[in-house]
């Protein structure tokens, strides 16, 4: 018997007529995970802007489940593991079961918040996994050369300009960043290995070199617990189970996928908005999104 099914066990059964059904409290995880708190693209996620809606989601009298809608390409490790968090100690305070659906993608940070649930489902084309850490940036020294701009930059503490873009990239900068990307990396494998434990089918070397699987292989694995959608999954164990949707409160603008920068603020305002639009986009493109 899984976990959710144990905790299922205890509730009572609501099957008589005039008795009010067990509620399902289903919460939207949809975005980019990114600290930053003003929506762009195709939204964004950060513990700041989910903490209402999670702590509404634990709140039903007539709690059976919460379930959480995933589609994610990734981003923050830092946003992706406090949110992860904070969905565990609702759950352990509320003691009811945790259930994480994949829609397009839950990769990296969106696998990450997945692990967060107690059961893992998705759709067969759903693209699941991606447990690895990445870091890009551009180099953009050339450009100021091309141009005749000189750079000057002053600092107090030797490794205060690490990876400046405008500067040429150094050896040992790069080794370091590696040297952080691989802590990152031992941080994401052992809470996979923790959440999902004697589940989890084949070697390190396969499960977390960044692989990117659809949601059949990815059961084949073990980082899933099967194929299948929140309906089929929720009628089939709560058969009069009330679905509720919540999502945090946005802005109109963040609801029409624009920042207020990116209209009202100055230029330099603009150019960081579209910036941050176009690497959100980059996110997607990753998976073929």
């Amino acid at each position: 018997m899984s976990v959710t099914e144990k905790l299922a066990a205890r509730l009572p059964i609501l099957g008589n007529q005039g008795e009010r059904a067990p509620v399902v409290a289903v919460v939207r995880l949809h975005g980019v995970i990114t600290p930053n708190p003003s929506p762009v693209a195709r939204g964004a996620l950060n513990l700041q802007a989910l903490e209402s809606a999670l702590t509404k989601a634990f709140e039903h009298d007539r709690l059976a489940a919460v379930a959480l809608l995933i589609n994610s390409p990734g981003g923050s490790p830092t946003q992706s593991a406090l949110i992860a968090t904070r969905i565990r100690e609702l759950a352990d305070e509320k003691k009811v079961p945790v259930l994480a659906f994949c829609e397009d993608a839950a990769a990296s940070g969106g696998y990450w918040l997945a692990c967060a649930a107690d059961e893992i489902y998705a759709h067969g084309t759903s693209m699941v996994g991606s447990i690895g850490v990445i870091n890009s940036g551009f180099g953009l020294d050339r450009v100021l050369e091309r141009f005749g701009v000189q750079r000057r930059l002053h600092t107090a503490g030797t490794n205060k300009s690490r990876l400046d873009p405008f500067s040429p990239e150094k050896p040992e900068d790069v080794e370091w960043m590696r040297g952080m990307l691989d802590q990152l990396h031992v941080q994401f494998t052992d809470w996979v290995k923790q959440r999902r434990g004697d589940r989890l089918r084949g070697t390190d070397e396969e499960l977390f070199n960044g692989e990117v699987w659809l949601g059949t292989k990815a059961a084949e694995l073990g980082l899933t617990d099967g194929v299948g959608t929140l309906r089929q999954v929720v009628t089939k164990r709560w058969k009069r189970a009330e679905i509720t949707v919540t999502e945090p409160k946005k802005p109109l603008l963040a609801k029409l996928g624009i920042g207020a920068s990116a209209l009202f603020g100055s230029p330099a305002d603009k150019v960081l908005a579209a910036v941050e639009a176009v690497e959100h986009r980059a996110w997607w493109s990753r998976l073929g999104l």
